[in-house]
C-alpha cells in the first residue's frame, strides 16, 4: 500500500512504459501513459489507464519535451512522473520543473542528478568515498599543454572525455603525443554541440577490460545492492549482452565492489533506484568507477532474475516516502541470468535499422524465460526512435543452462516483417567465446570481424 503515490504519469515509450504500466497495476496506481502521434496505437498506451499525447514524433517536440510533460501531469493531475531511462531520466531540469510544481519525480532529487550526471563531479564523490578511480585528471582539462603534463604522468594512451557524455559517445581515445594535437580543443568542441557543455577531463585509457556495473536502491538512509552485472558485450560502446553475476569477478572481487557502491549512495545522500558503473581491468584484476546512472536501466531485468526483486516497484516505494523493505542479508543471488536486447536491425547491413509493420510476432516463452516487449501483431515500429524494440531475459540455475535457454529463447522467437538481431545474437551467445567468459569489451567487434 502506497501513501501519497495514486497515479502516475509514464514520461516514456515502448517496453519501458509498459514495464511502469505494469509495476503501477500491480501496485493499485493509476497509470498515464504520454505518447508522441506516432506512438498512438501502442500497447502501452492501449493497456494504461489512460494516456495523453504530448506531440508529434519527433522526440523533442514530444518525449523530450518537458513544457508539454509538465502540463499533461498538471492536467490530469496525478501525483508523480516516471521518467524511464533516456529521453528525460537523467535531466535534472525536468526533474526541478516536476519538483516546483509538486510533482513527485520518481528518480533522485534534481540536485544528485546534476550532481552525478556530471562526471567530474561524481569523479570527486568517488575519491572522497574511497571508491577506486582511474588515473587521471584532477578535474577538467581546457589546455593542451595540461593534457601533455598528465600524459606524462600516466601514460599513453588518453581517453578524452566529455563530462556531461553518456551511453558511450563524449569519448576518444588518444594513443600517442602526435595524436593529442588539437585532440582537446576538438572534443571540447564536440561535447558543447552534442550536450551543450563543453567540459571535458582525460583519463588513462585501459585497453583489456570488463565493464561491470552494481545495482542499488537506496532510500535516503538505508542502501543495499542486488549484486553486479557484467555488460561487456558491447557494440561501439553501446551495450547488446548483460549477465548476472559476471562470470569473471571473483567473491572477494565481488564483495568488494558491490561494498565501493554502497559507499558512493551513502556519500552523496542518493535515494532511489540507480546503476553504479565501473571497469574491471582484466590484467592487473582492479575495478574502477566510472558514472552513476541515476535511473532504471534498461537491463534492470537481470537483476531482478536473479534476487526476485521488482526493481520498478521498489523505485516507486522509495519515490513514495517508504523505507526499503529489505536489508543486505535478505537478498539472496540465485543462479545466473542473460538478457538479450533485440533490435530492428539488419545486422548484415552495418545493423542499419529496419522500421516497418510487424506481419507476425511469437515471442520467446517456457520455464525461466521473460520477454519485455511492447511488440504485437500488426504494431508498426516507428522509424523516429532507438531501434530496440524488447529484451529476451533467461536464467538457469548456473550460466550454462542460461545460455542454452537463452540460446533456445532466440531460435523460437519470431518477429515478422522487419530485420531483427535475434539470428546474430544467436552466433554471439552461442560463440566458444562467450561461453568461455574470458573476453572484454572488444569481444563483438573481435566476433565481426571474423564473421
Amino acid at each position: 500500500m502506497l501513501n501519497d503515490i495514486k497515479s502516475v504519469l509514464i514520461a516514456n515509450r515502448g517496453e519501458i512504459a509498459l514495464r511502469v504500466v505494469r509495476a503501477c497495476q500491480e501496485l493499485g496506481i493509476k497509470s498515464v501513459v504520454a505518447y508522441s502521434e506516432a506512438d498512438a496505437n501502442s500497447l502501452p498506451v492501449k493497456l494504461a489507464d489512460a494516456s495523453v499525447c504530448v506531440g508529434p514524433a519527433p522526440s523533442n517536440r514530444s518525449y523530450q519535451n518537458q513544457e508539454a510533460l509538465v502540463s499533461a501531469a498538471l492536467s490530469f493531475g496525478v501525483d508523480a512522473v516516471h521518467p524511464g531511462y533516456g529521453f528525460l531520466s537523467e535531466n535534472p531540469s525536468f526533474a526541478q520543473k516536476c519538483e516546483e510544481e509538486g510533482i513527485n519525480f520518481i528518480g533522485p532529487s534534481s540536485e544528485i542528478i546534476r550532481k552525478m550526471g556530471d562526471k567530474i563531479e561524481a569523479r570527486k564523490v568517488a575519491i572522497e568515498a574511497n571508491v577506486p578511480t582511474i588515473p587521471g585528471s584532477d578535474g577538467t582539462v581546457e589546455e593542451e599543454e595540461l593534457a601533455r603534463q598528465i600524459a606524462q604522468d600516466i601514460g599513453f594512451p588518453l581517453l578524452i572525455k566529455a563530462s556531461a557524455g553518456g551511453g558511450g559517445r563524449g569519448m576518444r581515445v588518444v594513443p600517442n603525443a602526435e595524436a593529442l594535437n588539437g585532440a582537446v580543443s576538438e572534443v571540447m568542441s564536440e561535447a558543447e554541440v552534442a550536450f551543450g557543455d563543453p567540459s571535458v577531463y582525460i583519463e588513462k585509457y585501459l585497453t583489456d577490460i570488463r565493464h561491470i556495473e552494481v545495482q542499488v536502491l537506496s532510500d535516503g538512509e538505508a542502501t543495499v545492492h542486488l549484486g553486479e552485472r557484467d555488460c561487456t558485450a558491447q557494440r561501439r560502446n553501446q551495450k547488446l549482452v548483460e549477465e548476472a553475476p559476471s562470470p569473471e569477478l571473483s567473491e572477494a572481487a565481488r564483495k568488494e565492489i558491490c561494498e565501493s557502491a554502497i559507499r558512493l549512495c551513502k556519500a552523496v545522500g542518493y535515494r532511489s533506484a540507480g546503476t553504479v558503473e565501473y571497469v574491471y581491468d582484466n590484467i592487473e584484476k582492479n575495478f574502477y568507477f566510472i558514472e552513476m546512472n541515476t535511473r532504471v536501466q534498461v537491463e534492470h531485468p537481470v537483476s531482478e532474475m536473479i534476487t526476485g526483486i521488482d526493481i520498478i516497484k521498489e523505485q516507486i516505494r522509495i519515490a513514495d516516502g517508504q523505507e526499503i523493505s529489505l536489508s543486505q542479508s535478505d537478498i539472496e543471488i540465485n543462479g545466473h541470468a542473460i538478457e538479450c536486447r533485440l533490435n530492428a536491425e539488419d545486422p548484415d547491413i552495418g545493423f542499419i535499422p529496419c522500421p516497418g509493420k510487424i506481419t507476425s510476432y511469437r515471442p520467446a516463452g517456457g520455464f525461466g524465460v521473460r520477454m519485455d516487449s511492447h511488440l504485437e501483431t500488426g504494431y508498426t515500429i516507428p522509424p523516429f526512435y532507438d531501434s530496440m524494440i524488447g529484451k529476451i531475459i533467461c536464467w538457469g540455475r548456473d550460466r550454462e543452462e542460461a545460455i542454452d535457454r537463452m540460446l533456445r529463447a532466440l531460435k523460437e522467437t519470431e518477429v515478422g516483417g522487419v530485420k531483427t538481431t535475434a539470428g546474430f545474437q544467436h552466433e554471439l551467445i552461442g560463440s566458444l567465446a562467450f561461453r568461455s567468459g574470458e573476453f572484454n569489451t572488444q569481444f563483438v567487434a573481435d566476433f565481426l570481424s571474423k564473421r
